[in-house]
């Protein structure tokens, strides 16, 4: 069993920067490879970004690349996602995942955090 908790989120006009973090607990974090979704009210939750455990590979949504970096931190149990130049249209609740697999699926992530609702106004 994983646990995760998101935090960073907050609201932000466009143009700015936050950092999304997700904190993991329960078994070792680098078991496990990182995503990164989000959802708005109405439609699907949507692939943002994905890291490996080891951190060596990454993917990115076409619509963040440029814009937003995955990372993690398997010594803090911490997985991050670093978003620049945001634009209205990402506002979002913002989710983060784990699975031995990487995946950009998000059918394919067991374990999942509450949330945190990321705001960019215009």
């Amino acid at each position: 069993q994983v646990q995760l908790v998101e935090s960073g989120g907050g609201l932000v006009q466009a143009g700015g920067s936050l950092r999304l973090s997700c904190a993991a607990s329960g078994r070792p974090f680098s078991m496990y490879a990182m995503g990164w979704f989000r959802r708005v009210p109405g439609k699907e939750r949507e692939f943002v970004a994905a890291i490996s455990w080891s951190g060596r590979t990454t993917y990115n949504a076409e619509s963040v690349k440029g814009r937003f970096t995955i990372s993690r931190d398997n010594a803090k149990y911490t997985a991050y996602l670093q978003m620049n130049s945001l634009k209205p249209e990402d506002t979002a609740v913002y989710y983060c995942a784990a699975d031995q697999q990487l995946s950009t699926m998000k059918g394919e992530y067991h374990y999942w955090g509450q949330g945190t609702q990321v705001t960019v106004s215009s």
